[in-house]
């Protein structure tokens, strides 16, 4: 291909052929990047000699007039059917359709005639901004409960937190005032392959982690003979009880026994009758599933298929080739022969999001103006049930990550293949409206990882380093509109997380579409390495203390987490380490210095942080400085109330490090009735509930 015309062609693709790197140092991306990119997509890339008349959708705020362009030669006529049915009538007028200003939020059909020919457009109505819930938008500041739901512990889990524990995480943050409990992603893992863990990699988005299901919980499963013989075994019972006891989570042992629970009560539920409550509400969640519940309960009973058959693998790449693609020949055969199997996987889902439902209805219950407060990961993992199931959205010669910068001088690769932007705007966005409605069901708020990915991902060609990628352009503002409008209807406020290198170009977008930003306190720091006040905080935003990806407050005031990093050799040499002390040393002085200026540690303790080790105090002081912040949400992890050192994750390491395993050093329960953090949580409670400016400082108690 002439350069010239794949230069053109890659930037109609969505390629941007330069960068500003971590180091202000301006970066051309190579031809050959941009050839194998451009072999990565779809081949949807519009071509303007042989484009439509209308786009395949177009999107506008309500109130708006914006016309429609058209590129017919001559006049034509348009039928624009709304949502509720109404029609409205009209002809082309200077190469444009021009809309009613008065459309309602929602999606419509445009339709365009010239001849015996006719074109199809969706529209797209949305609000101005995300919803808000009446309390923010009152004034209040929130706080809640941010926990890894498999860390939980109870006297009833089966060794990994369930919805059931999820329950009595409600009840205990509700209890002190907290207005949410935010959870990690509970998006669908692979049961098959129980060992790949990580709620960031996963196989889809859109249904649910079976593994979390409260098995005990299950009527059908109280109700199997069957079943309440294999409980009440000793070599159950033991088993659990070491599931239960274990500092981790034992992801396959975990998923044997649940599996083999969840099995018996299948069976006890095909016992009942057709006419029965149950057998109809099941039969309506598979009708509202629809092509991608199926895709997904068949994906997981051919993954155990082929596992029990001698094929383990991590996903379908590794498959025998004639069962690699969901509409394949053998597929459908394994359907035919294996349908209760898939039936099994159907039911599941089903059981799962009833029980999620409870608990978002539990926590409206107990009026939480938030209530649940859901994560959405940036990506799927590549051998998943999506990738599978829709070869042409998910390129798969490419993944994403990001460049190189200052924190990492290779770039990263997180091995998520992206989705194609021409694909998405083809197919009218629907994608990722499903997924979207898919995540904000049975929930108060939605928290979207990488939030930057609604404006530009960083694509890697596959066998190629990080180094090696591009900047791919997403259409942004359509995104924006589609996330407010499912925003308001789903009733569901929405979080963005952008840590890290935020473009200039997103940042006002954020804001101005109601999304809330993410503040993290070890992160916000002037250019001068002073702490942020807290009154400074941003009002639009959710703070922190840290997050699953970096130390726990002990972990970070110890210095736990570089110690850590350093046997597990995570540094390049001993002069990184020794400047990332140097580094924490100086966090932990500017730190130190801001809870003393804001009083929220005792006037009496040292103003040196080479003389303060991690107490109750600090601990406590800790608290009440991101407590006092001007930010509207304030999310706390139960490790800092536990005092806990060993951080859950930590990035960059597969095998060295039991990522998304460790568990909370304290029953739920317990962890609730503790006098030390009954005090903390009503001190949260009082301060989010005062007003306290930078000159209404209140003494430490």
């Amino acid at each position: 291909m002439d350069p010239k015309v794949l230069d053109r062609a890659a930037e109609r693709a969505g390629i941007i052929p330069e960068y500003i790197d971590a180091w202000g140092q301006r970066k051309i991306i190579s031809r050959e990047t941009k050839r194998q990119l451009m072999a990565a997509m779809a081949g949807l890339i519009d071509d303007p000699d042989q484009a439509a008349p209308v786009p395949p959708v177009w999107v506008v705020r309500t109130g708006q007039a914006a016309p429609l362009p058209v590129t017919l030669a001559a006049p034509g006529d348009w039928t624009l059917t709304e949502e509720s049915g109404l029609r409205h009538q009209g002809k082309t007028v200077n190469h444009a359709v021009t809309l009613p200003a008065a459309l309602p939020p929602g999606y419509h059909r445009l339709t365009l005639h010239a001849g015996e020919r006719h074109w199809s457009c969706q529209v797209i109505v949305a609000p101005p901004r995300c919803y808000e819930p009446p309390a923010l938008l009152a004034g209040d500041r929130l706080w809640g409960a941010c926990v890894q739901l498999y860390t939980l512990r109870s006297r009833h889990n089966w060794g990994i937190g369930d919805f059931g524990d999820l329950a009595l995480m409600i009840e205990g943050t509700a209890r002190h005032g907290g207005a949410f409990v935010g959870l990690n992603p509970i998006h669908a893992l692979y049961p098959s392959a129980p060992g790949w863990a990580s709620p960031y990699s996963p196989s889809s988005r859109r249904w649910l982690n079976i593994l979390y299901i409260d098995v005990g919980a299950l009527e059908d499963f109280r109700q199997s003979r069957a079943a309440q013989e294999w409980w009440a075994s000793p070599q159950t019972q033991q088993k659990l009880a070491a599931l239960r006891d274990d500092a981790l989570v034992d992801y396959p042992q975990v998923a044997e026994c649940k599996l083999a629970a969840l099995t018996y009560a299948y069976d006890q539920f095909c016992t009942r009758g057709a006419d029965e409550p149950e057998r109809r509400e099941f039969a309506d969640f598979i009708s509202y599933g629809g092509e991608s519940l199926r895709h997904q309960a068949t994906f997981d009973a051919l993954h155990r298929y082929l596992t029990r058959e001698g094929h383990p693998s991590a996903g379908w790449r590794q498959w025998p080739p004639e069962y690699q693609r969901a509409d394949s020949a053998a597929v459908r055969e394994f359907c035919q022969r294996h349908d209760n199997e898939i039936l099994f996987f159907s039911y599941l889902q089903w059981q799962a999001a009833r029980q999620f439902d409870a608990c978002f209805r539990l926590s409206r219950r107990l009026d939480m103006p938030i209530g649940l407060y859901r994560d959405l990961a940036v990506g799927v993992s590549e051998g998943g049930m999506e990738t599978w199931s829709d070869r042409t959205l998910y390129c798969l010669a490419a993944s994403v990550g990001a460049p190189p910068d200052k924190l990492g001088p290779q770039g990263q690769n997180w091995c998520l293949p992206p989705q194609d932007p021409n694909v998405l705007t083809a197919r009218a966005y629907e994608p990722f409206i499903e997924m979207l409605r898919a995540n904000m069901r049975h929930c108060g708020a939605l928290r979207i990882d990488h939030v930057m990915s609604l404006l530009r991902l960083w694509w890697i060609p596959r066998e190629h380093t990080a180094r090696d990628g591009a900047y791919v352009n997403y259409p942004v503002d359509d995104l924006l509109a589609v996330l407010a409008l499912e925003s308001h209807r789903q009733q569901c406020m929405i979080i963005g997380e952008d840590l890290g290198t935020v473009p200039r170009e997103i940042t006002g977008k954020l804001q101005a579409a109601g999304v809330y930003s993410y503040k993290v306190l070890l992160f916000e720091r002037t250019d001068g390495g002073h702490f942020r006040p807290p009154d400074e905080y941003m009002a639009q935003a959710m703070a922190t203390l840290t997050t699953h990806d970096l130390a726990t407050l002990r972990g970070f005031w110890q210095q736990e987490d570089l110690r850590l990093g350093r046997e597990l050799k995570i540094y390049p040499s001993q002069e990184v380490y020794r400047h990332l002390l140097d580094d924490r040393r100086q966090a932990r002085q500017a730190l130190l210095a801001a809870l003393h200026a804001w009083k929220c540690v005792p006037a009496k303790m040292s103003a040196n942080a080479d003389r303060v080790m991690m107490s109750p105090l600090l601990n406590r002081g800790l608290h009440r400085y991101v407590a006092r912040s001007s930010s509207a949400l304030l999310g706390l992890q139960p490790e800092d109330w536990l005092d806990m050192a060993l951080p859950v994750n930590v990035p960059g390491t597969t095998d060295q490090y039991p990522n998304w395993r460790r568990k909370v050093t304290r029953e739920v329960a317990e962890m609730f009735d503790d006098p030390a953090v009954m005090r903390l949580l009503k001190e949260v409670d009082r301060l989010r509930k005062s007003a306290i400016s930078h000159t209404g400082k209140t003494p430490v108690r």
